[in-house]
């Protein structure tokens, strides 16, 4: 006699850069066991397989998550984890000028990804002169991991440049060597790299804050958590 089959609810979800709704199940215990065992691993590069592959299971093989920026990556598997194994996670939060540690409960339900109204990917670099951003993805994940932090910023701008407009001239990265980019990259101003970085520091990332109390002074105080590695390590 065959076994009864589990049927799973199904929910929807609005990718926060482009606002489409995508419907998506919980994970199932054989995907919660691929990405426990990817966790064992502490191998970043099969962390990011995992998480791809359980997107793109869950989401009825709908997402291509090498495709989405990261910031959409992590709200999907924030919405993924809500729904799988409860809206309520524990975490341990550091208080801010102390070395004190304290565990606090956040609902993921009310964690969302924060959008700045400043932020643009256009970066003017003369009057002439300026670059389309994309956003990081899943594969820059691991990209700080074996290498130095400069290099690896460095290489984050280069894979993050999508278009370089010189008046009416586009040129596209598809049609840009790896060395001419990097060449160009060398070649700008100190201005030039701090209107990057406000690039990234600007863009949408998931964000919450919370009221923690200091167990000394026993004072509330305010604490941002910031990226999917704030809320499950």
């Amino acid at each position: 006699m065959a076994l009864p089959q589990l049927n799973n609810a199904t929910y929807e979800l609005e990718l926060p850069s482009s606002g489409e709704v995508v419907k998506f199940r919980p994970f199932l215990v054989k995907e919660q066991k691929i990405l426990m065992m990817a966790q064992e691993s502490e191998d970043v590069k099969q962390v990011e397989t995992a998480f791809a592959n359980i997107i793109k299971a869950c989401t009825f093989d709908k997402v291509d998550a090498y495709k989405l920026p990261l910031f959409d990556i992590e709200y999907i598997f924030l919405k993924l984890r809500s729904k799988s194994v409860g809206e309520e996670v524990e975490i341990m939060v550091p208080i801010p000028d102390t070395e004190e540690i304290v565990p606090v409960k956040v609902n993921l339900d009310k964690v969302d990804v924060l959008q700045n109204e400043d932020h643009t990917n256009e970066i003017a670099l003369t009057d002439d002169i300026k670059l389309i951003m994309t956003y990081p993805t899943l594969k820059d994940m691991h990209r700080f991991d074996g290498e130095g932090e400069t290099e690896a910023t460095f290489d984050l701008i280069k894979s993050c440049i999508y278009e370089i407009h010189d008046g009416d001239e586009i040129h596209h990265k598809t049609d840009i060597s790896n060395k001419e980019l990097g060449d160009f990259i060398d070649s700008m101003s100190t201005d030039n790299l701090e209107s990057i970085g406000v690039f990234f520091s600007t863009m949408p990332s998931l964000t919450h804050m919370i009221k923690v109390k200091n167990p000394k002074t026993k004072k509330n105080v305010e604490v941002e958590l910031t990226g999917l590695q704030s809320f499950f390590g």
